[in-house]
């Protein structure tokens, strides 16, 4: 049942990616889809991007083992500050402006912007290299299940996971993408409520599992009794910084962003944000919930042993063949979602805005679709390779990886993007001196980790204190740095200022 369920699953999406290959014959259509993309398939594809078998393998374990029941607030923050708020204070104007700017990947809108190849070359190079330590880290999450379900070798896992993603992309970019992403939501929206019913269910319901993990004592964490079922768990400075990354991150990351390059019209921002919200709350909130009572399982694990990517798995070990077969599916259409939408953001860029113009002039419309599938290709390649030595040589967790991925991401991008939109003043020196502190603070924590304090030595702290640090660095640095010329700035925030006729219902007319 395990395996026809899961050839079922495959011809699905193999057979999506072709019929999708109209939607692909230009280099808008590929990378955005042409812009005309509804709220279902933009809020589903926004979605299944932001959570992968990252969140539901490393993070939902590693952080409810930390947290205990606590770890739910990591899933509230991804809903309400990682979608509804990227969608309200981002999605409108994003969609408006880089229409404007004729801009199709976040690095070219910073060149447009600025007028700076320098800042579109930068951030094409930060948005390829840090990417793939984030694609590593959903192989190595998906591998622990696959293993457990089917006692597949891991080298094979990987193996079958890129190949089936690169079909698919390659043949219909970004419209099979969405496509694809919205049947994967909602498998991921059916998994997650199954799976927790049945967690709960095997350890007698749950208010049982709820007193079970009151009862749990683990003094080198706390010695307060039942803090592992308490409001704030045992460390709430902990859970904030695993908020702060994993909730305002997203406003700052490629592949995120780009989902509201392709947004249809205003009624899609609008339905859009209330489907990506509730779709966070049930998947990411339910798995940080099912991972907040991991400790009632650690007669079945040794975590100190074989760490916390264990602990998801030996929770879904005990449960029947249906389930694990749904489970199974789960994470791979989380981790598929996520890793199409990583390659192709990460293709895309590095075609647009390092190859094109810089190493090819007179690239043709022809040439770009071609090399963009070429690199989906060198890119899922690489980052499969990287997964395979990172799992031999077991150099770190899942969540490390993610945070380092999105720690330098966020905190290259998030401040510059979100002042663009927003403040006449910001300066190409303030975009390029956020660009430096993110990126290079967290090579520095990735190599001399002690070198750092205490708090700030875990890439997920490093990460989301970069990010908050950049929403200071760029305002200050553009009150002392150049004055950007200011025909360009208005002749960018004119976009804003164009008017559209809309019906009464949506605005009073006059008199």
């Amino acid at each position: 049942m395990k395996l026809l369920a899961l050839i079922l699953y495959f011809a699905v999406m193999i057979g999506i990616g072709l019929y999708c290959r109209k939607h692909a014959t230009d280099v808008s259509g590929f990378v955005l889809g042409g812009r005309s993309v509804g709220p279902w398939l933009t809020a589903f594809a926004y979605g299944t991007s932001y959570f992968s078998a990252v969140i539901f393998v490393g993070y939902a374990g590693q952080f409810g083992w930390k947290f205990g029941i606590a770890s739910t607030w990591i899933g509230i923050g991804n809903a309400l500050v990682g979608s509804l708020l990227p969608w309200v204070i981002l999605g409108r104007r994003t969609r408006i402006m880089t229409q404007h700017l004729d801009s199709a990947t976040m690095p070219e809108f910073f060149g447009r912007r600025f007028d700076s190849p320098s800042l579109k070359i930068g951030a094409s190079v930060i948005v390829f290299v840090f990417l793939i330590p984030y694609t590593a880290s959903l192989y190595n999450g998906l591998s622990r299940l696959f293993g457990m379900a089917f006692h597949i070798d891991y080298a094979y896992c990987i193996i079958l996971m890129a190949a089936l993603t690169a079909v698919y992309v390659i043949a219909g970019g970004y419209m099979a993408t969405a496509i694809n992403d919205f049947i994967q939501g909602l498998i991921m929206l059916v998994g997650i409520v199954a799976v927790i019913g049945a967690v709960l269910g095997s350890k007698g319901g749950f208010m049982n599992a709820l007193a079970g993990l009151a009862a749990v004592q683990d003094e080198s964490v706390s010695t307060i009794p039942g803090v592992f079922n308490s409001f704030f768990g045992p460390d709430p400075l902990g859970l904030l910084f695993v908020v702060v990354l994993t909730s305002l991150g997203t406003w700052g990351l490629p592949q995120m962003v780009q989902k509201f390059y392709a947004i249809k019209d205003e009624n899609s921002i609008k339905k859009g944000a209330i489907i990506s919200t509730l779709f966070a709350l049930v998947v990411s909130g339910g798995c940080y919930f099912l991972g907040g009572f991991g400790r009632l399982f650690s007669d079945q694990l040794n975590v100190a042993a074989d760490g916390y990517d264990s602990i998801i798995p030996t929770m879904l070990s005990g449960l029947s063949d249906g389930l694990i077969a749904l489970t199974v599916i789960l994470v791979l259409s989380a981790s598929m979602s996520t890793l199409s939408s990583l390659v192709m953001a990460s293709s895309s860029t590095l075609t647009l805005d390092f190859i094109k113009d810089n190493l090819v002039k007179n690239m043709s419309e022809k040439r770009q679709l071609i090399t963009i599938r070429i690199l989906i290709v060198v890119f899922i390649a690489i980052s499969a390779v990287i997964a395979l030595i990172q799992y031999k040589s077991q150099v770190t967790f899942i969540a490390q990886l993610m945070g380092i991925s999105w720690g330098a991401l966020a905190g290259s991008f998030l401040a510059p993007f979100l002042y663009s939109l927003y403040w006449k003043k910001t300066t190409k020196a303030a975009c390029g001196s956020s660009f430096i502190f993110g990126s290079v603070l967290m090579i520095l924590n990735m190599t001399v980790r002690s070198a750092f304090p205490a708090v700030l030595q875990s890439p997920i702290n490093c990460g989301a204190f970069a990010m908050i640090v950049g929403l200071v660095l760029v305002p200050v640095v553009s009150l002392f740095t150049r004055k950007p010329d200011a025909k360009l700035v208005e002749e960018t925030f004119a976009c804003y200022d164009t008017k559209v006729e809309v019906a009464q219902k949506e605005a009073l007319g006059e008199g």
